[in-house]
């Protein structure tokens, strides 16, 4: 069904033709038929699914012509995102004479009480922020007519849920509600008791399941190796661009550190990052000036990149739904994509959380030519440029820790460069020791 059945506006399809889009997605296709409607909604798809063009374009439908008052609201867990969806409804109205403006934290007052008091149709708002507005009386909220809280799961896990409900509070009672969110676990159903109205259920695709497009695989190594490894499977990879989890901020500003001293284009993105450098980062690694990212797991909400070719977990995430949400950016509109996890002997317990929450064994794999330690034995410390590895070759961009066994570069390919090696046990290093996989954790 082409969007053109769906009752859309004409300035909203052209605008939608504009933007590149030719047919909806399931998300889109049961969705916009309940918002054209009027009904409350909770909706549920994985990641990369379309969920912002599901409340986007029927919500601007309904608006029609520029009324200069708040009559949309939209609450967004983080800065990144907010920026975002706000930039999909204004492009989405480009044919439309409705206003639009972003109202988050990170940045000064001034441009935003002046796109403000221009008169807007719509606010896409983190919740701090949009409540220092109210507070100060630069919006008031009687006028909302359509309330929708997207990526909810963040918002509750961020703790947000008291002044979410604050903000729904000051809403009219006779408004609709739309809760956007990938997964929709119980405390959801708690907002959602005094928030929405005999909200119909749409749920796209199993929440838990991991996209069909993406391969991912584990990649056991001892705990002072796993920099190393990170090194050769860059350096053994063909990508195009590369996301890289860390648990901690600190941990990505070390790990970005490192990169860039082995000669790899990197930005970073973590809460610590000024707005401004959160909007660099972003840009450039979009336009391909940066190749990888490093990046904790709340700032990545705000990641949605195309074409992100491979997702590296240098942390396996301490909760199994991050999992599936961060290998969640690759693979993304039908496209396939990579997602490696660097495991360590600590992880068992994890790994073993995470494969019961997917209902799947994640496979593990190791990579040809890189010279293991035995499992869980630390790395001992050489001297500085010592580290070379398993066997020279292509190098790294110039770097002295190679590690990766030679293939020139990228040019060997992810799949020609890992497996088994020539016939011989994958499971065991070049010493005949156990590597140290099958993670099973505790019984």
């Amino acid at each position: 069904m082409p969007f053109k059945a769906l009752n859309l506006s004409e300035p909203v399809l052209r605008g939608v033709q504009a933007a590149g889009y030719t047919d909806p997605t399931p998300i889109q296709l049961r969705a916009i038929p309940v918002v054209l409607g009027g009904g409350d909604l909770i909706g549920s798809a994985q990641t990369g699914t379309g969920k912002t063009a599901a409340f986007a374009l029927p919500v601007l439908t309904r608006l029609g012509k520029h009324a200069a008052k708040p009559r949309v609201l939209v609450l967004e867990p983080t800065r990144e995102l907010a920026a975002q969806v706000e930039t999909a409804f204004r492009d989405f109205a480009r044919f439309t004479d409705l206003r639009t403006v972003a109202v988050f934290g990170g940045v000064g007052y001034g441009s935003q009480r002046s796109e403000l008091r221009k008169g807007v149709d719509v606010i896409v708002a983190t919740p701090g922020r949009l409540m220092d507005y109210v507070q100060d009386g630069s919006i008031n909220l009687r006028d909302i007519q359509i309330l929708i809280l997207d990526e909810v799961d963040r918002m509750l896990d961020m703790g947000f849920l008291p002044v979410v409900k604050d903000i729904i509070g000051r809403c009219p009672r006779e408004r609709q509600t739309l809760f956007f969110s990938a997964t929709v676990p119980p405390e959801i159903a708690a907002v959602a008791s005094f928030a929405l109205r005999n909200p119909t259920k749409v749920e796209i695709g199993v929440s838990r399941s991991v996209n069909n497009s993406i391969n991912h695989a584990l990649y056991p190594v001892a705990f002072g190796q796993k920099f190393d490894l990170l090194l050769a499977l860059l350096e053994k990879t063909e990508f195009d661009s590369v996301l890289v989890f860390s648990r901690t901020k600190h941990g990505a500003d070390k790990i970005a550190r490192r990169l860039k001293a082995a000669n790899h284009s990197v930005a970073v993105l973590h809460a610590n990052r000024s707005q401004n450098q959160r909007i660099e980062a972003l840009a450039g690694f979009k336009s391909g000036k940066y190749e990888v990212m490093v990046a904790t797991d709340i700032a990545a909400r705000g990641i949605d990149v195309a074409g992100v070719t491979h997702v590296i977990n240098y942390d396996v995430p301490e909760n199994p739904e991050d999992y599936v949400h961060r290998i969640g950016r690759t693979g993304r509109a039908q496209a396939v994509g990579d997602a490696f996890t660097l495991v360590t002997p600590e992880n068992a317990d994890d790994i073993r959380d995470i494969q019961r929450f997917i209902g799947q064994k994640i496979p593990e794999l190791r990579l040809e030519g890189f010279d293991y330690l035995p499992f869980g034995v630390a790395q001992p410390k050489q001297p500085r440029g010592q580290r070379g590895g398993g066997g020279g070759g292509g190098g790294h961009r110039g770097g002295n820790r190679s590690g990766g066994g030679g293939g020139g570069g990228r040019s060997g390919g992810f799949r020609s460069g890992h497996g088994g090696g020539g016939g011989g046990n994958p499971n065991r290093d070049n010493n005949g020791g156990k590597v140290g996989f099958s993670f099973r954790g505790r019984r």
